[in-house]
């Protein structure tokens, strides 16, 4: 099949791809550790001994940082690790990273996973038959929640809707499948797939 030039035949930019990974796993974090400091740790109200005259360091609070059970310094805060990447960027970065792919001879496609029943056999039995090994990546439609179920079982295997797919997605995995419906969906605003774009292999197809 001929692929978009637009998106899979770019020179990829490692620096923007780097970038936008690292947006994207921090966005992963949740960000919700917490400790106390040493006015929210109950207790420690009243002073343990007086200032003076008993030959022990002058102490205010049973709550110090420096008591066992006291509050802690510099400590984790609740805070958001998301990072403003531009939408520019992003779309630069996945197409990047779709015609690293590519390059490499990992974008596959099928025309259609029309299975009646999910069953993780005939997951198996297509990657088998399409000699796919490794970590995969599956795009799929709306229209493909037979073959979503059938995947989701297997180890090192991920699917994905086109509109979801993202860098870290496209880097993670070895080989990208799309199905004849998805592949016209990633990108800027996707491509129509007409039957002329497919091509034999022995004629110099791209995928």
């Amino acid at each position: 099949m001929k692929l978009d030039p637009e998106i899979f035949g770019i020179e990829p930019n490692g620096q923007v791809m780097h970038q936008v990974v690292t947006a994207q796993l921090a966005a992963l974090r949740s960000g919700t550790a917490s400790t106390k400091t040493r006015g929210e740790v109950r207790g420690g109200g009243r002073k343990p001994w007086r200032q003076k005259g008993l030959g022990r360091a002058r102490q205010g609070s049973i709550r110090s940082p420096q008591w066992r059970g006291g509050g802690v310094v510099h400590g984790p805060r609740p805070r958001d690790y998301s990072q403003r990447t531009p939408k520019k960027m992003r779309r630069l970065a996945l197409n990047s990273a779709l015609s690293t792919r590519a390059a490499e001879g990992q974008i596959r496609i099928v025309q259609a996973l029309d299975w009646d029943t999910p069953k993780t056999k005939s997951a198996n039995a297509l990657l088998e038959a399409m000699g796919i090994t490794g970590k995969v990546v599956f795009v799929l439609g709306a229209s493909d929640r037979v073959a979503a179920k059938s995947v989701r079982n297997l180890p090192q295997v991920a699917a994905v809707d086109p509109g979801q797919l993202s860098t870290y997605d496209v880097l993670w995995a070895e080989t990208v499948l799309f199905t004849s419906d998805t592949i016209g969906m990633v990108g800027t605003a996707g491509f129509d797939v007409a039957d002329d774009d497919f091509v034999p292999d022995e004629a110099g197809g791209e995928s």
